[in-house]
């Protein structure tokens, strides 16, 4: 019988899992494993393979699970304390545990209403938007009646580097007039996508460069935007959500639209960034576990018998199993720490701890599947396995939220701030051992002679 998701949380963390998060993580897994995981080839069956530019509908067996997930209560889960009673109210680190279980399914996420962009933009209108502006996009969002698509990244510039966008938002009266190009819109093809949350330049020429963005929300259905295309992931559409390419040709919103203010774009999209990287992340975790148990299944088929001997009675098997274990569970506990530390303080004072996950996990992710791939053969990269697609996201997942390089230099600069003190420390180290030769009268030796005097030494 398998253990109960809350009796697996780790020891280290445990105590900061208050009684109701660890039942309602004990459901959320019930509902992943019975309901969704099952449903996800059904979806996949609804949903077709005909041609699509802006998708048609959701599946009915989804829209039916929204529906269940809402009735058990699983609903709005993402939503951390702190945030005026609209969520479910859990820290970040209880709803970190319930990611990993959403992981584990392609529907899980937006059946339960956590799925990205989603959850990112609500937090980003619930933390930064008016009165108005919450009424008007967060309640029906978090009534699931509406989608929503995160539009940042453009075609033409390095997008890695955000200062460099050039979408321009010019303040007309009490309009702005917005053009220019974006795509990976993530969640544009989405049939009940109504908002795009668009970041763009309205201060081109102030000297700080962190303070030329702004933030608006546009309704999709605004005239002169134009959705060109879908864009693929190493060949899936992942419809209905979708990757737009989206042109905006003199399209024109109330200067009310702004989040926050003219210049705090950059602020707020810190502030969407860190926990929506924590929450890829678990999501990664889940997906390595369930990448794992595929290759346990696997493994112990009486009827793959290679060499004469079943899969798990080869050592290099055996090892492939074994490291997954270890780097599951040390990328978990990366991610955890994360976490807590968000809930500690905020997403700000956890930026090496984010990093760290966002570079980790999907690379740890990405080798637990090619593992399972390789012990499955050509069924791995078939649709005859979840492993194929698995792989796609996992891979696509090292330049979401910022690609590994510059996690990487950031994290590398920030670590490296760090010389000033380690070298004084040594010095001092060094200071108090020479005094410590001197207390004992102890001549110092060269460690590269250790235990030669100065008279015995061999002349090189």
């Amino acid at each position: 019988m398998d253990i109960p998701a809350s009796a697996r949380i780790p020891a280290s963390v445990v105590d900061k899992v208050s009684k109701k998060a660890q039942q309602t993580l004990d459901e959320v897994e019930s509902f992943v494993q019975e309901k969704c995981i099952p449903a996800d080839a059904v979806f996949a069956q609804q949903l077709g393979r005909e041609p699509r530019g802006r998708f048609a509908s959701h599946p009915k067996v989804l829209e039916d699970l929204k529906l269940e997930a809402r009735r058990r209560g699983l609903w709005n889960l993402f939503l951390a304390k702190g945030h005026d009673g609209k969520g479910a109210g859990y820290t970040n680190l209880e709803y970190g545990l319930m990611a990993e279980q959403l992981g584990q399914s392609q529907i899980a996420s937006e059946a339960m209403n956590c799925s990205a962009p989603d959850s990112g933009n609500m937090e980003v209108l619930e933390k930064f938007s008016n009165a108005s502006q919450k009424k008007e996009w967060l309640a029906p969002l978090l009534d699931g009646k509406i989608r929503s698509a995160f539009l940042m990244t453009e075609p033409d510039i390095a997008s890695s580097d955000a200062t460099n966008i050039r979408f321009d938002i010019r303040k007309e009266g009490n309009e702005y007039v917005l053009n220019g190009s974006k795509w990976w819109s993530s969640g544009a093809g989405d049939p009940s996508c109504e908002l795009y949350i668009v970041m763009g330049k309205t201060d081109a020429d102030n000297p700080n460069p962190y303070r030329q963005q702004s933030v608006v929300l546009v309704p999709s259905r605004t005239p002169g935007i134009i959705v060109q295309r879908m864009l693929s992931v190493f060949g899936y559409d992942d419809a209905p959500h979708g990757h737009g390419y989206v042109t905006f040709n003199n399209v024109r919103i109330p200067a009310s639209n702004v989040v926050l203010g003219e210049g705090r774009g950059f602020e707020i999209i810190q502030g969407r960034l860190g926990p929506g990287r924590i929450h890829h992340t678990m999501r990664c975790i889940g997906a390595a576990e369930r990448a794992l148990g595929l290759l346990l299944a696997r493994i112990h088929e009486p009827t793959k018998r290679p060499f004469g001997k079943m899969l798990h009675e080869h050592g290099l098997v055996l090892s492939q199993v074994a490291r997954a274990r270890i780097e599951i569970d040390s990328s978990r506990l990366v991610v955890l720490n994360a976490a807590i530390k968000i809930d500690n303080g905020n997403a700000k004072l956890a930026m090496a701890e984010i990093a760290e996950a966002k570079i980790l996990v999907p690379q740890m992710l990405g080798r637990v599947i090619d593992d399972a791939i390789q012990v499955y053969g050509g069924a791995g990269v078939s649709q005859d396995t979840p492993l194929a697609y698995m792989w796609a996201c996992a891979r696509t997942m090292r330049l979401v939220d910022g690609p590994d390089e510059v996690h990487l230099l950031q994290l590398g600069k920030r670590e490296s701030r760090r010389a000033a003190g380690v070298r004084e420390r040594l010095e001092r180290q060094k200071e108090l051992e020479g005094q410590l030769f001197q207390h004992y009268d102890v001549q110092k030796v060269d460690p590269l002679y250790m235990g030669w005097t100065s008279e015995t030494k061999p002349k090189l």
